[in-house]
């Protein structure tokens, strides 16, 4: 049976926190490899991340797998050695280290952090290989590289800092993923890198996402559901089957695994999972020596 992770963010109201109670009980029993949880822009994001990454651990108990993200926009030495030494105190063992969303303005490469490899050679010089360090990874390359090998020159760059494996940012050309993995492959970068899947429930918020991460809709895929705007069930319907058939061609060609961009909220998740049979009931997310 192939591996799947799930991502949550962290609620930002009380009302928020109750339906993530609901959702992510739901989604660990589904039997993920583990739960990541974003860590959004703005001075307060560390600490509502570290409050859920707590809280989620005492909901699915101390043997679960929570991998918080950590991020470099906004971060300095200071703050980020403090997190990583609560993480730590927590018992948190596994991350996702991303550079961050700059804000409007700003330098991306202004701050003690320009980039994600910056962050993780820190994390490894502070901890050693206190944890897995998940990079982040672009089969269609990010919306701010100058093109395709220079995104995978950054991407390489991740690894050779210390970077553990790889999420990638979702997509739904299967090809753009495969292609991906064996440019990879033919630099000698041999990590796992697990295909980051979002899956289709609002189509305006799709939109949205798609065009701030350099995501492509395909032609076809725009049309299909610019026709069922009008008919939320059977544009669940529809994106459930298409994601799925993303995912059994990419777990056919050989990926690593999947990992779910659940928007807190389960039931898509679910479905999808249970139709490709990866859905093993567990009552509690393994950690990795499970």
């Amino acid at each position: 049976m192939s591996a799947f992770s799930v991502e949550v963010f962290p609620p930002r109201t009380a009302q928020g926190l109750e339906r993530l109670a609901h959702e992510i009980g739901r989604l660990a029993g589904l039997g993920p490899s583990y739960v990541s949880v974003t860590c959004p822009a703005g001075p307060e994001a560390s600490e509502r991340t570290y409050r859920t990454v707590a809280w989620a651990r005492e909901q699915l108990g101390a043997e679960a797998d929570v991998a918080p993200h950590i991020i470099g926009v906004g971060a300095t030495r200071q703050s980020l050695g403090a997190i990583l030494s609560r993480y730590r105190a927590l018992g948190i063992r596994h991350l996702v280290v991303v550079r961050g969303d700059v804000p409007a303005g700003a330098a991306a490469s202004a701050g003690e952090f320009p980039h994600a490899r910056d962050v993780i050679e820190f994390i490894r010089a502070e901890t050693g290989q206190a944890f897995h360090i998940e990079a982040a990874a672009h089969p269609e390359v990010h919306p701010e590289a100058p093109g395709a090998e220079a995104d995978l020159e950054h991407f390489a760059r991740k690894v050779a800092a210390g970077a553990n494996s790889a999420l990638t940012q979702y997509f739904y050309n299967a090809d753009a993923y495969f292609s991906f993995v064996d440019a990879c492959a033919h630099r000698g970068l041999t990590v796992s890198i697990v295909p980051g899947i979002m899956p289709i429930t609002d189509y305006g918020r799709l939109v949205r996402f798609s065009a701030a991460a350099g995501v492509e809709i395909p032609r076809w895929l725009r049309i299909r559901l610019d026709g069922l705007v009008a008919q939320p069930e059977a544009l669940a319907a529809f994106g459930v089957d298409v994601v799925g058939r993303l995912c059994e061609r990419l777990l056919s060609g050989g990926a690593p695994g999947l990992h779910f961009y659940t928007m807190n909220r389960a039931e898509p998740t679910s479905t999808i999972c249970h139709r490709l049979g990866l859905a093993a009931y567990q009552g509690v997310v393994r950690s990795p020596s499970a």
